[in-house]
């Protein structure tokens, strides 16, 4: 039977998933790991998301070809090459933080400041979006942009590898600071702030239509579908409607919906996104999830099954104890040298309120950011590595007062990308796709109404407020 494959190229993997073309039914997977990164630098070789990807296809182990492949991949990340295709530096990723500096110098340099950055490419600049890391590079290593041949995204430069030619997407390259949603074109005039001495014209790939391929696999005849960012692709997983909102704690944090019409938010709490389907998908991100009750668990002593037990051993509010979960510097809000803090901290702490602390700490952070995307009445879904617990589960529901629909996937960036690569290969609409492989469905949270939501994140807004 015919198959697709879908690629999840993450900051700390890279998975895939091989599908039925027509059911969706999943014949084999593979894993990979990723170079572990931490903040403010943060950078990976793209080469080695290369031979992760070959890697993780060849746990998979396909007998015979597939007809069509697609790669999403982790946002912002800057990678830069040669005229060979090989990268000249390792990439920068989206939660580098080094380029804070030039985020402030980019945002002084055009009228209106943050104002004028989200009406000319939908979102006001913070560090982890591509133009600041190219200020970045002009001004740390101005001899690698001067030797530079092409400016690309970590999905961009992945299908490069397969079919010999630069193309990226809209929803991956309406995160880069310098592709507008409204006017689907670059904005090489935002570029020109960055160097005005680059023939930035030259450097940057074809941004091709939802229904558009990228070319063929050039070792398989499979046709590459267009690609896209992790986000979208998760979105394009779940047959995402108007009026859901996707709550996702891996990594970062990440709240969505999709819209009809383009954002621009001068706030930047909300970044404008293109999405993968000729939509757009405002988004808000923060830097600090799961990383966060990871790194609360390790002190404690405790695994995950165990974290997650002595979490709900704690009563909703933790007692009054907050942690604020900043971590490793923020972007929603706009912190990016920004530490985490206890607050309420008193002699009858337990190991369960610290736990329990931390899981609403990271809950309450991405709450805070996504009321700015309004009212939403459709369907919430839980995503990342979160969904898989207990803990985050409850604490979601309880927070939201809201039934959270947890997908029976696991695997939504790959399986987007899957969908991707299937409804371009026959021709159809990604959302019946999606329906017809049954994806977006799973269990339900139901939340406990004795608990006062409304109060838990209040007493987090103050202490996020009280912050230095």
């Amino acid at each position: 039977m015919p198959f697709v494959v879908g690629v999840d190229s993450s900051t700390t993997a890279c998975k895939v998933q091989v599908r039925d073309l027509e059911t969706g039914i999943v014949g084999a997977s593979g894993r990979a790991p990723h170079s572990s990164v931490t903040p403010p630098k943060s950078e990976q070789d793209p080469r080695d998301w290369e031979a992760a990807f070959g890697a993780a296809y060849a746990q998979a182990a396909p007998a015979t070809a597939p007809v069509a492949i697609a790669f999403a991949a982790q946002q912002h990340g800057l990678v830069v090459t040669g005229a060979d295709g090989d990268p000249l530096r390792p990439a920068k990723l989206w939660n580098d933080t080094e380029s804070a500096p030039d985020t402030e110098e980019l945002l002084a340099a055009l009228p209106g400041g943050a104002a004028g950055w989200a009406a000319a490419c939908g979102s006001a600049l913070v560090p982890s979006f591509t133009i600041t890391k190219l200020r970045w590079l002009h001004r740390c290593e101005p001899g690698v942009l001067q030797r530079a041949a092409a400016v690309l995204l970590p999905h961009d430069w992945l299908s490069s590898r397969l079919t010999g030619r630069r193309t990226s997407d809209r929803g991956d390259a309406s995160g880069t600071g310098y592709w507008s949603p409204r006017e689907e074109r670059y904005r090489h005039d935002l570029l020109e702030l960055v160097a005005a001495d680059i023939e930035w014209e030259t450097m940057l790939p074809e941004v091709l239509a939802p229904d558009a391929t990228a070319g063929q696999w050039s070792a398989t005849g499979a046709l590459v579908a267009p690609g896209t960012g992790d986000n979208m692709a998760a979105a394009l997983g779940l047959g995402l409607r108007p009026g859901d909102l996707v709550l996702s704690f891996g990594t970062s944090g990440t709240a969505y919906p999709v819209s009809s019409q383009p954002v621009e938010d001068p706030t930047g709490t909300v970044a404008g996104f293109a999405d993968a389907t000729g939509r757009y998908l405002p988004l808000v991100c923060t830097m600090n999830a799961t990383r966060v009750t990871d790194a609360v668990a390790r002190l404690l002593g405790a695994g995950p099954d165990r974290f997650d037990r002595i979490a709900l051993e704690a009563p909703p509010g933790a007692g009054g104890l907050v942690l604020v979960p900043h971590l490793d510097g923020e972007r929603t809000p706009n912190r990016p040298d920004a530490t985490g803090t206890l607050h309420g901290l008193r002699t009858d702490v337990t190991p369960a309120l610290l736990a329990r602390a931390a899981v609403e700490g990271v809950v309450c952070n991405l709450l805070s950011g996504a009321q700015a995307l309004g009212d939403l009445d459709g369907r919430v879904f839980l995503l990342g590595g979160a969904a898989r617990s207990a803990a985050y589960r409850r604490v979601v529901a309880d927070l939201t007062g809201r039934p959270v629909v947890v997908p029976s996937e696991t695997e939504l960036v790959a399986a987007g990308a899957a969908v991707q690569a299937a409804a371009v290969c026959l021709g159809r609409d990604f959302s019946e796709v999606s329906e017809a492989w049954g994806l977006g469905h799973g269990d339900f949270v139901e939340p406990d109404h004795r608990v006062d939501g409304a109060a838990i994140r209040c007493a987090y807004a103050k202490a996020a407020r009280a912050e230095p």
